[in-house]
Parts: C-alpha cells; sequence; structure tokens
C-alpha cells in the first residue's frame, strides 16, 4: 500500500468509526439546514477534523478541499474530502452512506478512497495500480447491452432543479429502456459500486467536486469511463456526470444527449 493511501485508509477509517459511534444518538444530533433538502450535522465536522488532522499529521503542507470548512492552504497537493456523503441517509437511519477521500498532485488524481462504514467495505486505488475492494481487485461489469444494465443516479435539487424536466424525460427514458433504475442516494457510493460492477453506469447533475473525486478514479482504474454529458472532463467543475462500464456508458451517454441539450438550453436561459 503507498504512503498516500494508507493515511487515507486510516482516516477514512477514524471518519468511519465516529459516524458509527453517533448512529445510535441520531435524535440528540445537532442538525443545521445549509439549504433546502442539504444538511450538516455535528458528526459530519467531527468526521472532517479528524481526517484533516490524521492527513496533516503525515504531510502538513497538502492542501485540503473539504466539503464542510473548505479550503486550507495552497500547492501541488490537494486532498478533497467528503467527510459522510449522503448526510441525509444517514439523519434517517438509512444505511447507505460514505466517507470520501481523494488525493490530487497537479490537478490530476492519484490516490482514492471510498469507504462504507455500515457494510465496513473499502473501496481503494492509486493511479495505476487498479481498483480494489477491501483488497481484491476489481473491474467495471461486462455488460454490453441497455436492456439488460442496471442504472444508478441522483435527482437533481436545490440550484440544480433548473434541469428537472430535462432529468424527468431521462428518466422515463432510462427506466422504459434499461434492466432497472437505482437512486440510493450517496454519489460517493454510487460511483464506487461502478467501479465494483455493482451498477453498470450512473448519471447526475451538480455533484459537488468532493462527491466525484475519488469515484472517478475509482472507475477509472477499474476500466470504466465517466465524463461530463458531452464527453469532456469538465465533470469535477460542473458536477454533471455520466459513468459507466465502456459499453453501457456509450449507450447511455448516447440516450441522455438530446435531453441534455433541451435542459441546457433552459440553464443558460435561466442563468
Amino acid at each position: 500500500m503507498s504512503a498516500t493511501l494508507n493515511i487515507a485508509v486510516s482516516a477514512a477509517r477514524a471518519a468511519g468509526n465516529l459516524i458509527m459511534r453517533s448512529l445510535n444518538q441520531l435524535d440528540s444530533l445537532q442538525v443545521t439546514a445549509k439549504a433546502r433538502n442539504e444538511y450538516v450535522t455535528e458528526v459530519d465536522r467531527q468526521a472532517e477534523a479528524e481526517i484533516i488532522r490524521i492527513i496533516h499529521k503525515a504531510y502538513p503542507d497538502h492542501a485540503i478541499l473539504a466539503e464542510e470548512s473548505g479550503e486550507h492552504g495552497t500547492g501541488e497537493a490537494v486532498w478533497t474530502i467528503d467527510p459522510l456523503d449522503g448526510t441525509t441517509n444517514f439523519l434517517h437511519g438509512f444505511p447507505q452512506f460514505a466517507v470520501s477521500i481523494a488525493l490530487s498532485v497537479g490537478g490530476r488524481l492519484e490516490t482514492a478512497v471510498v469507504y462504507d462504514p455500515m457494510r465496513q467495505e473499502l473501496f481503494t486505488t492509486v493511479r495505476g495500480g487498479g481498483a480494489q475492494l477491501d483488497g481484491r481487485r476489481i473491474r467495471v461489469s461486462g455488460r454490453t447491452h441497455l436492456e439488460d444494465a442496471l442504472i444508478g443516479t441522483g435527482i437533481p435539487y436545490r440550484a440544480n432543479l433548473v434541469w428537472m424536466d430535462a432529468y424527468l424525460a431521462m428518466m422515463r427514458e432510462v427506466m422504459e429502456r434499461t434492466s432497472g433504475l437505482r437512486r440510493p442516494g450517496a454519489a460517493a457510493l454510487d460511483l464506487a459500486y461502478v467501479a465494483a460492477g455493482r451498477l453498470d453506469a450512473f448519471w447526475e447533475f451538480g455533484l459537488s467536486t468532493w462527491d466525484v473525486a475519488a469515484g472517478a478514479l475509482l472507475i477509472r482504474e477499474a476500466g470504466g469511463r465517466i465524463s461530463d454529458f458531452e464527453g469532456g472532463e469538465g465533470f469535477m467543475e460542473s458536477g454533471n456526470v455520466v459513468a459507466g462500464n465502456p459499453k453501457i456508458y456509450a449507450h447511455l451517454s448516447r440516450l441522455l444527449a438530446p435531453h441534455y441539450a433541451r435542459g441546457k438550453r433552459v440553464a443558460q436561459q435561466a442563468s
């Protein structure tokens, strides 16, 4: 295990342990609404602080981009952290949430961890080293036909409601043409599931960098594809993501393209 991956794993497990200790105290947690349908708890903040503490103990000069506390420092090496992806699920005791940590150097993703503390599943990767689940190599699925595929998604909310009409049209097409559609509510895990072949593809609008960074490297190291809706690399900035095994990614991208084009025009008019 590389030095940076070892630190990322230690930080993710520590945050996961903190989250799990809080799961039986949901009624007493302090919860703040950041925006409609977006919450932060004291657990998010404590888990994030623990991750940053572990990283900075090993790499005091590295920069941080974290969901709750923002940017810390500058430099080529940047850790992107989501301490609790799926906070709404967590608050309801719905067992689908994760810790997501990624390291980029010079703008290139190098190390990634997604940790599911409920199942104690650890998805890891370093650039060029393949993707693993609990130390075993994983690959994207081998399905080639859209009608056999299981697709993951996330429903637009907050500022992304401008995409809702386009999204609903996409959802209908996907429901009619595939084996099934799932919306578990934690994008970092959805992307890790694509890497592990549990989902054949995934799409969502308006994700944040910390939602996507670790999953993007996992998918690519597992042999999959991830991009924005126009096939480009802008998904880390826009948060508009399509991912999957190569065949299903291509089929899904073509299926969604006309709806995306219409939605983009609406979004441009609204801005």
